[in-house]
């Protein structure tokens, strides 16, 4: 008897293969499958990266033609640059590098001497600034007055009181002069009139002792000339006495005309000083130079940090800042190039100074990321003839030096 079955518990049979899986189920093949694309991520990232390392440092064509194309730049999205060379300068704010040789480094164009600021003289108090007699540009000399202060007038005043009170004490000792020389001729004649009386009282003394020695004249007549003659006497000792204060060398002459000589010699003193003081009210230049800036005008308060700039621009130099590991190598008269955006060609020169010590960084960029507690050393370079006038109207511009170390031979 055939048995009959239900179609629906019929299921079709499945070719089996021998390749090492016909263990597994059908539920566990889609499992492993999803495992083994995971394992393809990390592959894929690992591999996106090193490409793009690739690209970014040999920078292949293709690549090239894109950054053109984009107008972006490699690295220009931090502030570390990478892939970019050491040896090649691309930026400012590198201190000193080293390239083929060569020290390079960050610089400005200065006067010879560097920019003089000169200030208000000292003592000038709050006095305000009345006229600028130079302009921007104009040569001046040594000690030529640049500008006035408004505390001329009454520094003009204490000198004519000065001069006025030196008259005085010179017509005073004259008078006490005169005085002593008018005393002195007195005295004299004092003392000749009491020496001619008393040698009148003493002849008639003499006279008068005969008579009364025969007993012709009384005791009383006798002693009135006796008392006569002694009075003519003291007479003679008090002007001789008087003479002696106004003889010369006397200690009372001396006296007189000490103190009026010491008085003159006081107003002379203060007239001096009245004068020096005079000069309280100019601004002077303190060397040969250029006027280079002018920060104030007529009537502005000075400020503490100068009021004219001046520089003696008929020789320009770089002052450059070499990174402190790179000094070892600069000597004087190496060979320099001074190169800056504002030059139409580089500038040449040699080093003629070395700093003796290392200070910090004071010559930067304007990126935030540059570089400003650098230790450096300052080396000076003087430009030649032609490169110095080239540059006569730059003071202060930034350039980079480039330093042809060791080769000054």
């Amino acid at each position: 008897m055939a048995m009959t079955s239900d179609p629906a518990d019929k299921t079709p049979a499945l070719p089996l293969e021998d390749n090492g899986l016909a263990s597994t189920t059908p539920d566990q093949s889609p499992r492993k499958t999803g495992r083994s694309r995971l394992l393809l991520i990390p592959l894929l990232m690992l591999t996106l990266f090193t490409g793009a390392v690739i690209g970014m440092y040999f920078q292949p064509p293709g690549l090239k033609v894109f950054f053109r194309a984009t107008g972006l730049e490699p690295g220009a999205g931090t502030n570390t640059p990478i892939a970019v060379a050491i040896q090649q300068v691309t930026t400012q704010q590198q201190v000193a590098v080293v390239s083929d040789g060569d020290v390079v480094a960050l610089g400005r164009i200065i006067p010879r001497g560097d920019i003089i600021s000169v200030a208000t003289p000292s003592g000038a108090g709050d006095a305000r600034i009345a006229e600028i007699r130079v302009a921007e540009g104009d040569e001046v000399e040594a000690n030529e007055i640049l500008a006035v202060l408004d505390n001329l007038p009454q520094l003009q005043s204490a000198i004519s009181s000065a001069e006025a009170t030196l008259r005085v004490r010179q017509a005073t000792l004259t008078q006490t002069r005169a005085s002593n020389r008018a005393s002195l001729a007195e005295a004299q004649a004092s003392l000749e009139r009491a020496e001619a009386t008393a040698t009148a009282a003493r002849a008639d003394l003499a006279r008068m002792t005969s008579l009364f020695e025969r007993g012709v004249t009384t005791r009383a007549q006798f002693d009135q000339i006796v008392a006569t003659a002694t009075e003519a006497e003291r007479d003679v000792e008090r002007a001789r006495a008087t003479l002696s204060r106004y003889a010369t060398g006397s200690e009372t002459i001396q006296a007189d005309i000490a103190v009026a000589e010491a008085n003159l010699d006081a107003a002379r003193a203060d007239l001096a000083r009245a004068r020096q003081d005079l000069e309280r009210a100019y601004v002077r230049a303190p060397d040969r130079g250029r006027v280079l800036d002018i920060k104030v005008r007529a009537g502005e308060r000075p400020p503490s940090d100068g009021i004219i700039d001046l520089g003696d621009t008929s020789q320009m130099t770089v002052e450059a800042e070499v990174y402190q590991t790179m000094i070892g190598r600069v000597t004087i008269g190496d060979p320099v190039s001074v190169s800056a955006k504002a030059l139409s060609q580089p500038l040449t020169g040699i080093v003629s100074a070395i700093g003796l010590k290392i200070g910090r960084q004071s010559i930067t960029s304007d990126d935030p990321a540059s570089n400003t507690d650098a230790r450096v050393v300052d080396v000076i370079v003087v430009l030649d003839a032609a490169s110095s006038e080239q540059a006569r109207n730059l003071t202060n511009l930034e350039a980079i030096v480039r330093i042809d170390a060791g080769r000054s031979q």
